[in-house]
């Protein structure tokens, strides 16, 4: 795994849920090489992240909540998609798969990774409903299965169960490497699972999607110890009812050295990587462009 070198390194970045402080780090992407587009969609409190890779298919990991479903839609038409190859439904949360039954109407969806978690919701049947109605195959996710997505590009699922007790400790997480770039989505586990995958897996990473939106149950040090990312993803709503992100994740964050992006400040958080550098977009009110290498 190859460490990002910073060329210019005038301030500083730490983006907080109330605190914006601006840095200008410059680099330089590969213009020759293949570029994979890693979108973190802003759906308020819950997740979305779309992936583009070099050959021009597609991966979506969850559609946020039932509000932010049209939203979803409508970003994937901006982004000129008109299927899904893979979509991968990390657990059954209203926040993760509430957003996808729109997309699943809207999409033509080559596959769908489920969890495999029942749960007895009015969302959740709707969800098993709309699968039905198109036909969508369907697979169950298995721990250390690697869907190879492109060249130099391969997808691995890190944690699945049906019988733990809850559906964040069911939660599918996954690893994705382009090269020598390594991204983490943890969905929603709890410490209990960060530590089994770290004891399994080597999950040092540049980019890491911050577990169940920075809550408390989650994000161990001795997990970010492991992981070291330079730069961490919170995807939550402004004002939430819940408090995310914890103080104390974030302190965790920042003693391991990383770099923390929000959708609540920043909006959408666009990352794109020749699998050896990559540049950060970002397109809320507080718009930030970095270039790094």
């Amino acid at each position: 795994m190859k460490r990002v070198i910073l060329l210019i390194c005038s301030l500083f970045v730490v983006i907080l849920p109330n605190q914006l402080v601006q840095a200008d780090k410059m680099g330089k992407l590969d213009s020759n090489a293949p570029h994979m587009k890693v979108h973190f969609i802003d759906v308020g409190q819950g997740d979305s992240i779309l992936i583009e890779l070099p050959n021009r298919k597609t991966v979506l990991i969850d559609g946020g909540p039932p509000k932010a479903g049209r939203k979803v839609v409508d970003y994937l038409k901006k982004e000129n998609i008109k299927q899904l190859d893979l979509i991968v439904a990390t657990h059954p949360d209203i926040d993760h798969i509430g957003g996808l039954i729109p997309v699943l109407a809207t999409f033509e969806v080559n596959k769908l990774v489920d969890s495999g978690k029942l749960y007895y919701t009015n969302t959740y049947l709707d969800y098993l409903k709309v699968i039905e109605q198109h036909n969508i195959p369907v697979t169950i996710a298995k721990s250390n299965e690697t869907i190879k997505l492109a060249e130099n590009i391969r997808l691995k699922m890190l944690n699945h169960t049906s019988n733990f007790s809850s559906n964040n400790e069911a939660s599918i997480s996954l690893a994705l490497r382009y090269k020598d770039m390594d991204f983490l989505f943890m969905g929603d586990v709890e410490q209990k699972q960060e530590k089994a995958i770290a004891d399994l897996y080597n999950v040092e990473a540049e980019f890491l999607k911050v577990a169940h939106h920075g809550s408390a149950t989650s994000s161990s040090y001795q997990f970010l110890q492991e992981v070291r990312p330079e730069r961490a993803i919170l995807s939550y709503a402004k004002d939430n009812p819940y408090g995310h992100p914890v103080r104390d994740v974030v302190d965790r964050l920042l003693e391991v050295g990383t770099t923390i992006y929000s959708t609540a400040k920043l909006g959408n958080i666009v990352v794109t990587t020749d699998g050896e550098a990559y540049m950060i977009e970002t397109t809320g009110r507080d718009r930030l462009i970095y270039n790094i290498s």
